[in-house]
């Protein structure tokens, strides 16, 4: 009798330590769903609040492509380059472009400063030189972009429409399974891949190796751009989602540098809007063909409102 009261405590015990271990593998996981999805949800924060600064691409109001020679700007609508009327004086000045070196030189009376100094003539950085230089008259700036062997004008507003009416940007329900594990296959020497432009242009990139990663029981690949000594790879890649739910002209991932094993980790929960969905007047690199998958990634942001381009 003593023995079966004890055998049946011993069952009691077992399966009250079982229940207890599931309750706090459960507890567990769900303390750990829950900081993921903070995790994201501080991740989406920081997005919204950068789309949401003065200078952010929201506030892009015009891109104007420099010819060899003289390239007059000002809101007049027979200057070469036209600003935006009310915001900007009727003339301002000349760009100067030759053998590749662009100059400007400022109209008399008209007060275009640069780091808080008055400009008169000023030979002008590209992006591509690191820093541009940057011009400012009022509530716009301006400055010089080189997109393969073109030079551009790309001009700003702080005051520009678009930032005030900015509310934010769907995603889809934050779900852990698209955070996937994939293994790095290096490309030796690193490959130069075609990366399609809104421009119509073709960029040569360097992609160090493909990250190649399941999904529902099936292989996809995808080649990340980036250059020596980068932390982290970017992604510009497509799915089936694309032009329906998602910018037409693809989305943008981050990807951390696989570790000594080979290995990293894919979030498509934080796959972003490239700038093009925010404004005609950004210059963005498209998804190379080998980076559009076949499937739905139901996972980071959608479309914002009608997309650009």
């Amino acid at each position: 009798m003593i023995n079966l009261r004890f055998q049946f405590f011993r069952i009691i015990f077992a399966l009250t330590a079982g229940l207890v271990t599931l309750l706090f593998i459960t507890c567990t996981s769900r303390q750990s769903d829950e900081a993921y999805r903070q995790e994201i949800a501080q991740w989406h924060r920081q997005r919204i609040a950068s789309l949401s600064k003065p200078d952010s691409w929201l506030s892009l109001a015009g891109l104007f492509l420099l010819h060899d020679g003289t390239n007059r700007f000002g809101a007049d609508s027979t200057n070469d380059i036209v600003f935006p009327p009310v915001k900007a004086p009727a003339r301002m000045g000349t760009f100067f472009l030759e053998n590749g070196v662009v100059r400007v030189k400022i109209d008399p009376g008209v007060p275009v400063t640069s780091d808080g100094k008055p400009v008169t003539t000023l030979p002008l950085k590209s992006d591509a030189d690191g820093k541009p230089t940057i011009l400012e008259y009022r509530s716009l700036n301006w400055y010089i972009i080189k997109r393969g062997e073109q030079l551009f004008v790309r001009l700003k507003d702080r005051e520009n429409p678009r930032i005030a009416a900015f509310k934010g940007i769907e995603m889809f329900p934050v779900d852990e399974a698209w955070q996937v594990e994939a293994t790095f296959e290096p490309y030796h020497p690193a490959k130069m891949i075609d990366v399609p432009t809104v421009l119509g242009t073709i960029d040569k990139s360097p992609s160090p190796g493909a990250l190649v990663f399941r999904i529902k029981g099936k292989t996809y690949r995808l080649d990340p751009l980036a250059e020596p000594g980068d932390k982290e790879y970017f992604v510009v890649f497509a799915d089936a989602t694309t032009g329906f739910e998602t910018y037409g002209g693809g989305r943008f991932l981050s990807v951390a540098v696989p570790g000594p094993d080979g290995k990293t980790v894919i979030d498509f929960n934080k796959a972003y809007n490239p700038p093009c969905a925010f404004s005609e007047f950004a210059t963005c690199p498209l998804p190379p063909e080998q980076n559009r998958l076949p499937i739905k990634i139901t996972a980071g942001e959608k479309k914002y409102g009608s997309g650009h381009h």
